[in-house]
């Protein structure tokens, strides 16, 4: 574990899958065809807390939609790709953008589709409810499913490591990171 907590230390970014992570996978349809997803809140207190302390966030999904793009602007994340299926580039893009090096580099997925992007990032992490093959490839695998608050277990994870826990474990630290938040 202290060889995770090491690679925690110097992440400066996460990129994220959306389906079986921020999301527990499912599609609901509406009458009118539309797709609708269900986000956990915890998570999107997970993706501001990084955001706040210094780590990039960036989503990246095989997936499109217009409820998706609401959410990643509600979060103010500026970095996304969407209605990519080969993740290999478009981690090495996200980098490239966010101007950090693969092992400053975590990712969080839950599927197949995801194995690509751990083969390049310097941390894979797979939520609890992932497939068995691509856990067995993660470097930390989460207690948490997907879209029950895994992404923001994996936040917790990295600000505790990097000597930031009072910002979400204390009364005051979280006052300040919400006043920030509210800027």
């Amino acid at each position: 574990m202290q060889h995770i907590e090491n690679k925690l230390k110097n992440i400066k970014l996460v990129i994220t899958d959306v389906d079986g992570v921020l999301t527990d996978g499912s599609l609901i349809y509406s009458s009118e065809g539309e797709i609708l997803k269900i986000f956990n809140v915890k998570d999107g207190l997970g993706i501001r807390l990084l955001m706040e302390n210094g780590v990039q966030v960036a989503v990246l999904s095989g997936r499109d939609s217009a409820v998706l793009r609401k959410r990643i602007s509600d979060l103010g994340i500026q970095h996304f790709q969407l209605g990519k299926l080969e993740k290999e580039t478009a981690c090495y893009q996200l980098m490239q953008a966010v101007g950090v090096r693969p092992e400053e580099t975590a990712y969080i997925g839950d599927d197949s589709v995801d194995l690509p992007a751990f083969a390049v990032c310097g941390l894979s992490i797979a939520v609890a409810d992932g497939l068995s093959y691509v856990k067995n490839q993660a470097d930390l695998v989460l207690e948490t499913c997907g879209g029950r608050g895994a992404f923001r277990e994996l936040a917790d994870k990295i600000l505790m490591a990097q000597g930031k826990a009072e910002n979400y474990q204390t009364a005051q630290g979280f006052l300040k990171q919400a006043q920030k938040m509210a800027q």
